[in-house]
């Protein structure tokens, strides 16, 4: 599995760094965002470090989908039903902010802070 020692995500699937964590399987975990935006806000990560959506091939589709197909399951867990949001930024002008990809999930009720 590849994986970056100075990467925050890489440490935090390798346990090094606590998370609150709603989902773990072979190839992803789900946890909070330490700094939410929203009353819900989860990150899904690939365990396998992958810079950002810049560095995806399509040999991560499926991995692409499971990360998707996922975060329906882990809203409804979390108790939203009215609605949700799904945002990948990509590289530093995309908003990037931790070069590991990484799916973000918002929900409940508005207003956010930001979004």
């Amino acid at each position: 599995m590849n994986h970056d020692p100075h990467c925050i995500f890489c440490k935090i699937v390798a346990g090094q760094i606590p998370s609150k964590k709603v989902y773990e399987d072979d190839d992803l975990l789900a946890f909070h965002d330490i700094n939410p935006w929203a009353p819900v806000h989860i990150l899904i990560v690939p365990k396998r470090h992958i810079t950002s959506m810049a560095d995806v091939t399509m040999d991560d589709q499926a991995l692409l989908g499971r990360m998707l197909a996922l975060s329906p399951r882990l809203m409804r867990e979390l108790g939203v039903g009215n609605g949700y949001r799904h945002v990948i930024n990509t590289g530093a002008d995309g908003g990037q902010e931790v070069m590991h990809l990484h799916l973000h999930v918002f929900g409940g009720p508005r207003p956010w802070k930001k979004g």
